[in-house]
C-alpha cells in the first residue's frame, strides 16, 4: 500500500544493537528505555488531523521495533515503505543521531521522496538541519503543526514546488535556506486531539501493523495513556526546554494554548473503552486558571471514572484544591519535580517555588485527601550544586518520610540532568549566568557525542561546583544511598533493594573500565569495547530505581476483549460515516477547510 505519510520514529542512537554504551541512568525515571523508543505523542495528533481531510498516515516506530526484535531489518522496513512523503521527529536531543541517521536511509531507498523534520529540536536547529544535512528537505517549526502540515500534503499532492504560502515551514530553494514566517501559533487545541487514540486503533483495524505502532516496550503488558492538557508552558523553569521562555524563542509562543475540559473529558472517556490503565494528564491543570480547573472537575465528577488518574503539580496547593480533586476524582496520584531540597535552589530554577513547610503542607493535604500516590523527583546537575547538597536531597527524603510518619505512598527518585541541557532554556542560552560551562558548540558535536561509550562523556555541561566526573559520582552515590533509605524504610522490597545496589556497583565498575579504555591508543579502543560490550548491555536497564517503582498500580490493564472489538468497530463506522460527510472536502473543499484552521491559529498573534 502507498500512502500519503509515514511518520518514522528513530532510535536515540543508529545503531544502538552494534554501538558500545554505558547508557546509564538517563531514562530510568521515564516509560522508555535508554533507547527513547517512545514517539512524541503529536504523531496520532498529525495523523488524526490528516486522515480527517482523507490522507492516509502510518506510524512506524522503528526505535521499538529494534528494541524488541534484535534482528529487526531496519534497511528492509523502510526499503518496502511507499509513501508521499516521509516524517521524522525530533523532539528532545537525545535524537539528534538517530534521527539523521534513520533520514539517510530513507533517503538512501527513496530519492525522490520527501523528508520534513518536526519538533522542538528540529525547530530550534532548523537552518542547521537543512544546511547540513542534505538527506532532509523540510523541517516544520512550532509546537502545533497540524493544519500546516495538511497545507503541506495538500502542496505535494497537487504537484506544486512552491512552499513559500506555508506557515511555519523551513525548506530549501536551490542553495538557499527559506524560513516561512512561524505564524502559525494556535491560542486552543480543540481542533485536534493530543494524543489521538482514536488515530491509533483504528489505523490497527485498517492498516493491519499493530507492532509498528507500539507507543514503547512494554506497552502491551502496561499500557499508560496520556492526554495533553497544554501545549506552552505558564512556567519559566531555568532547565526546561519546554518553559515559557523557551516557547517564545522556539515557537513565538506568547501564551498557553489548552484544551478544554469538555475535550479532556471526552477523551477519558474513550481511553476507558479499552485501557484500565492509569491516564496521565499531561501539564499542570492549573495552567488554565482557577476557572478552567473547577470545569474540568465539574466534568470529570459526571463521568464513571474506572482508571486512575495522575496529575502533575508545578507548585504548591493547598486542602481546598485536593477536597476538590476527590470529590471529583475517586483514584488519582501525583507526580511532583522538586529536582532540590534546597528552596533556594527551586527559587532559582523557577521549579515548585516553596518552603519546605509548604511542601509538607502540599503533601499532606494530598495524602488527607485521598492521593493514591506520589511521586518525588530529585535531579543532579543543577545549577551551583555542590556534591553535598546532591546527597542532602536523600537526608531530605527521609525528613520527608518521617514528617508523614512513615506513609508508604510517597515514592523518590533521583536522576542526573542528561544527555544535554535542553537548547532554548535558559540554561543552555546563558550558561555562564546560571552556572553551567557548555562543552559543545555546533549541532554536529552533539551527535557524536551521543556516541561517546558512557554517558558521562556525551554530558554537554560542567557546572561552577561540579565537573563531569563528580556529577556522575553524585548521581550514583545518592542514588545509592537513596535505595538503601528506601529499603531501610520499607518502600521497596529486599530483591529490588539488592537489584538496584548491584546495578549500581556494575555501572561504577564499568565507567573506570571506560575511562582506562579512553585513554588507550584510539586505534585500540573498538576491539577493547566491544570485549564488554555484552556485559554494558546487561547493566543498561534501570540502575537506579526498580523497574516497577514508577509503575502505579493497577487491577487489570485492560478492558474486556468485546469493549476492545466494539471500540475498533464502532471507529471504523465513525470513519465511514466521516468519510460520507467530508467527501465533499477531498473533491474540492479540503484545501479551505484547512486554510481556515490556519487563519484560526494566526488569531493569538495578532491579538
Amino acid at each position: 500500500m502507498r500512502y500519503d505519510l509515514v511518520l518514522l520514529h528513530a532510535p536515540s542512537v543508529y545503531d544502538f544493537r552494534r554501538t558500545v554504551q554505558l547508557t546509564g541512568p538517563v531514562a530510568d525515571v521515564i516509560p522508555s528505555t535508554s533507547v527513547f523508543e517512545m514517539y512524541p505523542v503529536g504523531f496520532t495528533s498529525m495523523a488524526g488531523y490528516l486522515e480527517r481531510y482523507g490522507y492516509t498516515v502510518r506510524i512506524v516506530n522503528l526505535a521499538n521495533r529494534m528494541v524488541v526484535d534484535p534482528h529487526f531489518d531496519v534497511d528492509k522496513k523502510i526499503r518496502r515503505l511507499k509513501a508521499r512523503a516521509f516524517g521524522i521527529d525530533f523532539h528532545w536531543m537525545p535524537h539528534a543521531h538517530g534521527s539523521i541517521e534513520i533520514a539517510r536511509l530513507v533517503k538512501r531507498y527513496h530519492p525522490q521522496t520527501p523528508i520534513i523534520f518536526g519538533g522542538l529540536s528540529a525547530t530550534y536547529f532548523a537552518e542547521d538541519l537543512l544546511r547540513g544535512y542534505p538527506a532532509i528537505d523540510f523541517v516544520l517549526r512550532g509546537d502545533s503543526i497540524e493544519p500546516p502540515l495538511a497545507q503541506f500534503m495538500e502542496t505535494l499532492r497537487q504537484g506544486q514546488t512552491d512552499f513559500a504560502a506555508i506557515p511555519n515551514l523551513a525548506w530549501r530553494r536551490g542553495d538557499d535556506v527559506i524560513l516561512n514566517p512561524l505564524s502559525y501559533v494556535p491560542e486552543t487545541l480543540d481542533i485536534v486531539d493530543v494524543p489521538d487514540y482514536r488515530y491509533t486503533m483504528r489505523s490497527v483495524f485498517k492498516y493491519g501493523h499493530f507492532r509498528d505502532a507500539l507507543p514503547y516496550r512494554d506497552w502491551v503488558q502496561y499500557p499508560n495513556t496520556m492526554v495533553l492538557t497544554v501545549r506552552g508552558c505558564t512556567q519559566s523553569c531555568l532547565l526546561c526546554g519546554g518553559s515559557r521562555a523557551a516557547y517564545r524563542l522556539t515557537s513565538e509562543r506568547q501564551q498557553v494554548a489548552l484544551r478544554s475540559p469538555a475535550t479532556l473529558s471526552r477523551d477519558i472517556r474513550f481511553i476507558q473503552r479499552f485501557s484500565r490503565a492509569p491516564i496521565f494528564l499531561i501539564g499542570d491543570i492549573r495552567q488554565g486558571g482557577a476557572d478552567y480547573v473547577q470545569a474540568l472537575f465539574a466534568q470529570l465528577e459526571t463521568m464513571s471514572l474506572r482508571n486512575d488518574l495522575v496529575f502533575e503539580l508545578f507548585q504548591a496547593a493547598d486542602d481546598v484544591f485536593f477536597h476538590r480533586l476527590q470529590e471529583a476524582v475517586p483514584r488519582y496520584s501525583l507526580e511532583i519535580t522538586l529536582e532540590s531540597s534546597n528552596p533556594k535552589t527551586r527559587q532559582l530554577n523557577g521549579k515548585f517555588v516553596a518552603s519546605n513547610k509548604q511542601l509538607l503542607k502540599t503533601l499532606q493535604a494530598a495524602l488527607t485527601h485521598g492521593c493514591k500516590k506520589i511521586d518525588l523527583f530529585f535531579m543532579v546537575g543543577l545549577p551551583h550544586q555542590t556534591y553535598d547538597d546532591a546527597m542532602a536531597n536523600v537526608a531530605f527524603c527521609e525528613e520527608i518520610d518521617q514528617a508523614l510518619g512513615h506513609d508508604g505512598r510517597i515514592s523518590y527518585f533521583i536522576a542526573p540532568l542528561a544527555p544535554f541541557l535542553d537548547p532554548g532554556s535558559a540554561a543552555f542560552e546563558e550558561p555562564e549566568r546560571f552556572g553551567y560551562r557548555k562543552l559543545f558548540t555546533t549541532f554536529e558535536a552533539y551527535r557524536q557525542a551521543l556516541l561517546e561509550p558512557s554517558w558521562k562523556y556525551t554530558l554537554n555541561y560542567e557546572t561552577d561546583a561540579m565537573t563531569r566526573d563528580q556529577i556522575v559520582q553524585a548521581t550514583y552515590d545518592s542514588a545509592r544511598q537513596l535505595n538503601a533509605f528506601k529499603f531501610r524504610c520499607g518502600l521497596i522490597s529486599a530483591s529490588i533493594y539488592q537489584g538496584v545496589d548491584t546495578k549500581i556497583d556494575q555501572a561504577v565498575q564499568y565507567m573506570l573500565a571506560i575511562d582506562a579504555i579512553k585513554k588507550a591508543p584510539k586505534e585500540e579502543q573498538p576491539g577493547l569495547l566491544a570485549a564488554i560490550k555484552e556485559r554494558i548491555d546487561a547493566a543498561n536497564a534501570a540502575e537506579i530505581c526498580g523497574a516497577q517503582e514508577l509503575r502505579w498500580q493497577v487491577r487489570r490493564n485492560y478492558a474486556g476483549p468485546w469493549s476492545l472489538l466494539w471500540a475498533g468497530f464502532t471507529l471504523l463506522v465513525e470513519e465511514l460515516v466521516r468519510d460520507g460527510h467530508h467527501l465533499g472536502q477531498r473533491r474540492g473543499h479540503r484545501e479551505a477547510a484547512i486554510a481556515r484552521d490556519i487563519e484560526a491559529g494566526r488569531a493569538v498573534l495578532r491579538s
